[in-house]
């Protein structure tokens, strides 16, 4: 009997400790979310593998650690992601790289977008259909019975004159016209000597002026069945779209966007600016949670990645098979089916500073728009630089950066030094050896053989001085 009283005694004392350190879990808890000025988040991303950080940060909890109720949303297409973000539905989202610098300078949607966050690098891969691969492959370089990477676009030279020679198209699709997909798309070709058009705004937005291949918008999940149907015959996109060509038997990439321009900013995170103004904490309690997720997926060598591929495996996130979206996570590329190689950082989310928003990043973007007539008039360097900073926002990402050290979630180490200036060290780890350095933008558009250069623009559909 006293066994049993002393039993209780305890049972019930042990009850009471728990509801205490329940209470006082809550208690923090909501003091936490009280010193943000919105707790209850809606976030929008789209069915591709670089909206990870995000499924991560939910999956894992550092959203909820952070003080926030978030709720992630997969959205139609870029535009409609876009409109939402724009007018308040959602409170912001995985964007294209380029995305809030096109509605920095009006192109298309006139909004004011802030990204303090570089959701990925890499990613992305240009992937033609079996019949073109077929044509090209007799001008690709092969060593050891398989072609040698990275695949150049004038191996694709031949096939776009026969098409030319039988009076049909050479269409070809990306995700969004001020989007990486297209700029890179655009660059692999010029590269190779193909001419991918030129845009008249606001006359023009086709993209196609004096264009040898057609490019034209499709959502990412229906590149695989529109090329199968032969309304395309290629397209360029991020994962698991490209393996998806492959495990269906549709198509075959070609080069991956690693081999085209070597760490490339793929992905971030944007809000508007009046969102990032009315609610600054709520900001860096955001991008601190973000980090953590990229720190997370990049950690030790990629040993979570199968863990993360079994979260967009869901149906609510990307929804592709696992095998499909393992192919690239886990540090391999398919080209064609049985040819898989190593390509260890075509995923990038946190290593070589992955997550920083990096100035020099956004006037690459911008040079490529003012190449191929997005921006149709001659601008001062100053400018670049100008929107540049007035998008990207690296002071938000060290103040997250050094809340993270602070806490011991991370090592100062970790992230770029305090002198850090946001613009990378010159580089020419472009598919076709022309140097790139963020401080000189002119310059580096002076370059280039195809494409628009110093005073010139477009006018009544010819590139005019």
């Amino acid at each position: 009997m006293m066994l049993k009283q002393f039993s209780l005694s305890n049972m019930t004392k042990a009850v009471s400790s728990v509801i205490a350190v329940t209470t006082l879990a809550f208690s923090v808890s909501v003091s936490a979310a009280e010193k943000l000025e919105k707790e209850s988040l809606k976030l929008g991303f789209i069915k591709l593998t670089d909206m990870a950080p995000l499924a991560v940060a939910f999956e894992k909890g550092f959203f909820d650690e952070e003080g926030l109720s978030v709720q992630l949303e997969a959205q139609a297409n870029w535009k409609v992601l876009l409109d939402r973000v724009v007018s308040g539905e959602l409170d912001g989202a995985h964007m294209l790289a380029p995305l809030p610098l096109g509605t920095a300078i009006g192109y298309g949607t006139k909004a004011d977008i802030v990204s303090a966050f570089t959701m990925t690098l890499n990613g992305d891969a240009i992937t033609v259909s079996n019949d073109v691969w077929k044509q090209m492959k007799p001008q690709v370089p092969m060593a050891g019975g398989k072609p040698t990477h990275p695949i150049k676009a004038d191996t694709l030279k031949p096939v776009l004159e026969k098409y030319k020679a039988e009076g049909k198209p050479f269409n070809m699709a990306m995700t969004f016209p001020v989007g990486t997909h297209n700029l890179k798309l655009r660059y692999w070709l010029a590269a190779g000597g193909i001419n991918p058009g030129f845009y008249e705004p606001p006359k023009d937005t086709s993209g196609q002026l004096l264009a040898d291949a057609m490019l034209s918008v499709t959502p990412p999940p229906q590149m695989p069945a529109t090329m199968d149907s032969g309304t395309i015959v290629g397209y360029c996109v991020g994962e698991p779209w490209n393996q998806q060509a492959v495990f269906k038997g549709v198509g075959v990439p070609v080069i991956s966007d690693y081999e085209l321009m070597k760490n490339s900013a793929e992905k971030i995170f944007g809000v508007t600016k009046e969102f990032a103004e009315k609610n600054p904490k709520t900001h860096v309690a955001i991008v601190k949670a973000l980090i953590r997720a990229s720190m997370w997926l990049d950690a030790e060598g990629n040993k979570n990645r199968n863990e993360g591929v079994e979260m967009l495996s869901q149906k609510q996130y990307v929804g592709a098979d696992y095998d499909v979206i393992a192919n690239s996570m886990n540090g391999t590329f398919e080209y064609e089916k049985g040819d898989k190689r190593d390509l260890p950082d075509f995923n990038v989310f946190f290593r070589h500073n992955g997550s920083y928003p990096y100035y020099s990043d956004a006037v690459w973007f911008l040079t490529q728009m003012r190449r191929w007539g997005m921006i149709n008039e001659a601008k001062p360097d100053s400018w670049y630089m100008d929107i540049a900073k007035q998008v990207y926002r690296p002071d938000v990402y060290m103040t997250a950066a050094k809340a993270l050290v602070a806490e011991g979630k991370a090592k100062a180490s970790d992230f770029p030094a305090d002198s850090e200036s946001g613009f990378k060290v010159p580089s020419s780890d472009f598919i076709d050896g022309i140097a790139f350095d963020g401080t000189k933008p002119n310059d580096y558009l002076s370059k280039f053989t195809i494409g628009l250069k110093g005073k010139q623009k477009v006018a009544s559909g010819k590139i005019v001085d």
